[in-house]
C-alpha cells in the first residue's frame, strides 16, 4: 500500500494537539500532567536496547494479493513479531519474524544489508557520506513504525489545535511502569476515536502507541513492546554475513529505504506535493498517481488473491480491482474505506485519502 497513501496520510493518522488538562497518575509513580508528557516525549534520547516488539494491525483492507504474508508486505494486516536491536541511529537491527521465515535489516555504520529467508536474498547497501533528518536514512527498512517510539513521533509532527490531550493514569508495558498520554480528536468527521501513548516513567521512551477506530472495538493499529532491555546490545550483533548460497545484490545509498518514503517532497511514491482539502483529523490528501502506475486498475492481468503476481505493480493493482468500484460528480474509481482511514483511486489517476469515511473524500476530489 506505499504508494496508495499520499503524502500526509499517515501522519495524519497521529496529528497533533492542543494541550488540555491533564489527569495525575493513580498509583505511586510521580503524577506527570499532559504537557511534561509531551515534552518527555520530544527530548528522550533513544537509549541502547534491545527487545521484542508486537504488532497488531486492522485497517480494514481486503485480503492482500501479494503472498509471503510473512514478510513486510504482510505487516498491513495480523499480528506479527519484530525483534529489536539498536545502538545509536547508525547500528540497528531488525527481525520480522515469520512462521517459517525470517526479514532481517541490519546496519552497522556506513554499512547495511537487508535479508529475506523466504528467498535466500541479500541486498548490501552503501551508505557512507550518506544524511538525513536524524541521521536515519536506511532505518525504515520494512516500511512500516518498526518500535513505538517511531510510532509516537509521527504522532508529535505536527501538533496543533486539532486534538485534546489528556492522561489516563498508570500502565504497565514489557514489565516497566508507564503513564498513559491520550490524543483524543475533536473532529467527528475523522475516523479515529483515539490515540495512547504509554510513555516510559522512567526514560520518557514511548512504550506503546495504540490507535482506536470509531469503527470497531480492538484496536486498529498496536505497536508495543512486549520485552525491552537497558542493556547495550552486543557490537557483533549489528554485523549481518549472508548464509553461503545466498544471492547478493549491492545497491548504493540512494536505493536504500528512508523515511519519508511515503511524503509528496519528490522522493517519495507519489512524487509531488498533494493538494490538502480540509484541515486536522478531516483533512483529505489528493494528488495524482505516478506515470508508473496505471489508472484504470482493472487494466492489470493479475487477479485478486494470486499471490503469483510477479511484482508489487501487479499486486497493488490486482488489490485496487479487488475493492469496490464507486462514481460521482467527481468521476469514478475504486474505494477503499478502512477502519481509521479510507482512499479512492480515480479512473483518471487521482488519488485522495485521509482519516475520515468514504463521503468525505467524494466531496474533496469534486472540489477538484
Amino acid at each position: 500500500m506505499r504508494w496508495a497513501l499520499p503524502a500526509g496520510t499517515v501522519a495524519l493518522l497521529l496529528v497533533g494537539a492542543a494541550v488540555g488538562p491533564g489527569a495525575a497518575a493513580d498509583d505511586p509513580l510521580p503524577p506527570r500532567t499532559a504537557e511534561q508528557l509531551l515534552v518527555d516525549l520530544q527530548t528522550s534520547e533513544v537509549p541502547p536496547l534491545s527487545g521484542v516488539v508486537r504488532t497488531t494491525v486492522d485497517l480494514g483492507l481486503p485480503a492482500l494479493p501479494m503472498g509471503g504474508q510473512d514478510g513486510p508486505a504482510g505487516l498491513a494486516s495480523g499480528s506479527h513479531t519484530i525483534r529489536v536491536w539498536s545502538d545509536g541511529p547508525a547500528r540497528t537491527r531488525l527481525a520480522l519474524l515469520g512462521d517459517a521465515t525470517e526479514t532481517v535489516w541490519a546496519r552497522d555504520g556506513d554499512t547495511a544489508w537487508l535479508w529475506s529467508s523466504s528467498d535466500a536474498s541479500a541486498v548490501q547497501y552503501d551508505l557512507a557520506g550518506v544524511t538525513s533528518p536524524h541521521d536515519r536514512v536506511g532505518n525504515d527498512a520494512l516500511g512500516v513504525p518498526e518500535t513505538p517510539q517511531e510510532a509516537a513521533e509521527l504522532a508529535l509532527a505536527a501538533l496543533d489545535p486539532t486534538t485534546e490531550v489528556t492522561t489516563s493514569g498508570a500502565a504497565t508495558v514489557a514489565g516497566r511502569a508507564a503513564h498513559e498520554l491520550v490524543l483524543t480528536p475533536r473532529d467527528p468527521d475523522t475516523l479515529v476515536e483515539r490515540v495512547s501513548i504509554a510513555v516510559d516513567a522512567e526514560t520518557g521512551l514511548a512504550l506503546r502507541v495504540r490507535v482506536d477506530s470509531t469503527r470497531i472495538d480492538d484496536p486498529a493499529l498496536q505497536v508495543a513492546f512486549s520485552e525491552l532491555d537497558l542493556g547495550t546490545p552486543d557490537a557483533a550483533t549489528f554485523t549481518f554475513t549472508p548464509p553461503p548460497g545466498a544471492t547478493v545484490e549491492h545497491r548504493s545509498a540512494a536505493d536504500a529505504p528512508v523515511e519519508g518514503m511515503l511524503a509528496g517532497d519528490g522522493t517519495g511514491p507519489i512524487g509531488a506535493e498533494p493538494t490538502v482539502v480540509g484541515s486536522g483529523w478531516s483533512a483529505v490528501a489528493v494528488a495524482d498517481l505516478p506515470d508508473t502506475v496505471p489508472a484504470d486498475a482493472q487494466s492489470a492481468d493479475a487477479t485478486p488473491g494470486d499471490s503469483g503476481a510477479a511484482g508489487p505493480e501487479e499486486s497493488a493493482m490486482a488489490l485496487v480491482a479487488a475493492l469496490p468500484q464507486v462514481s460521482g460528480s467527481w468521476g469514478s474509481g475504486h474505494v477503499l474505506a478502512g477502519t481509521i482511514f479510507s482512499a479512492v483511486l480515480t479512473d483518471d489517476g487521482r488519488i485522495a485519502a485521509g482519516m475520515v469515511p468514504p463521503q468525505v473524500l467524494f466531496d474533496a476530489l469534486a472540489q477538484g
